[in-house]
């Protein structure tokens, strides 16, 4: 059981971060901002895998008007990506966003400042302040020679944050992402030693699906491990579903949430006889497609397969042109090779 470090509770749109609510997976529109339906056929697609929070990046005033549009045809809450210009903060509250992010530091004048949340104040839209390795102020990288490091982006934070506070503003949340694993981490260790906002998680730039799914999982999952978290983004160059769906394996292997099917699987050895690459395809396949909460083995040979997989809900485990179907460690009956997948998936749905 890993013991959450506790934070502030803050609604977003119909649901909360941080204290004791759920960690919420999100993800942000790939599509143009300017093209309302594909940023909601784009934000649907998500939705049916489990994302609970959208965030899109705005450029200009056109695309932050569609915000209000977007929003009649989605269920999840919606947060606006502004840099600079509070013109477009502004806006994009008055079009109904749920949350903005934008960093107070860096949209000029301090009676712009004020303009952008005395609105959020009276439309309860709170603010995520999220700080970026690649983009520190210039004095902050000039204390370490031009390079960014884990105490200057909570130096960085701690700015932003101060500019809220002295606004009697609270209903913050907090990213300090780089795309370095090791500083990120410990860039939100130190930062939780120091507040109690909420904090959105995620190694930024992480790479691809392939590369960016082993780097978010090691950056987010040590995050996790320490109790540190209350929202999260696996941020990958590929479709906005394969973030949704890795984030949710980091909470369901992590076992923080549980959403749609486990899989085990065995790396194969030469005791295998069978083609378990194709089954465990095959069966991995056709678990993308439930929501049930199952735990599901497919193993190698029968000599280890049922007693390593004890855990598992239902499983199969092959041998020389058969196998054998198990249930919480216990085999049920011998099947032929050819039936595997459809016994397995017979159990599965009787589960």
């Amino acid at each position: 059981m890993i013991n959450r470090k506790l934070t502030k509770k803050i609604r977003v749109g119909n649901i909360f971060i941080g204290g004791d609510a759920p960690i919420p997976v999100q993800t942000m529109i790939k599509s143009d901002a300017h093209d309302v339906d594909a940023v909601v056929k784009e934000i649907l697609r998500t939705e049916d895998v489990g994302c609970e929070i959208t965030r899109m990046g705005v450029l200009d005033m056109e695309s932050v008007k569609n915000f209000s549009k977007i929003k009649k045809q989605i269920h999840i809450p919606i947060v606006a990506d502004i840099h600079f210009d509070y013109r477009l903060a502004i806006e994009a509250i008055k079009q109904g966003v749920d949350k903005l992010r934008i960093n107070p530091g860096n949209i000029g004048d301090i009676s712009n400042v004020k303009k952008v949340v005395n609105l959020a104040k009276e439309r309860g839209v709170p603010i995520r302040i999220g700080v970026n390795a690649g983009s520190l102020e210039k004095d902050i990288l000039e204390k370490n020679n031009g390079h960014a490091t884990a105490a200057g982006l909570v130096e960085s934070a701690s700015r932003h944050i101060k500019i809220l506070e002295d606004l009697n503003f609270d209903q913050t949340i907090v990213s300090l992402k780089a795309s370095d694993i090791a500083m990120t981490v410990e860039a939100y260790n130190l930062f939780s030693q120091k507040y109690d906002y909420p904090l959105h998680i995620g190694i930024t730039e992480a790479g691809t699906n392939w590369s960016g799914t082993i780097k978010s999982s090691i950056g987010i999952g040590s995050l996790l491990l320490d109790g540190i978290g209350d929202t999260l983004r696996v941020s990958l160059t590929a479709d906005p579903t394969l973030e949704v769906r890795t984030g949710w394996e980091i909470l369901k292997n992590l076992e923080i949430r549980d959403r749609g099917p486990r899989l085990i699987s065995c790396p194969t050895c030469s005791r295998t006889q069978y083609d378990l690459f194709a089954l465990v395809k095959q069966v991995e396949e056709y678990l993308a497609t439930l929501d049930k909460s199952i735990k599901v083995a497919v193993m190698g040979c029968v000599v280890n397969g049922p007693g390593e997989a004890r855990e598992a809900d239902v499983g199969v485990a092959g041998g020389k042109d058969c196998g054998i179907l198990f249930s919480k460690g216990k085999i049920l009956k011998t099947i032929p090779e050819s039936d595997m997948f459809f016994e397995l998936k017979k159990l599965i749905e009787q589960f």
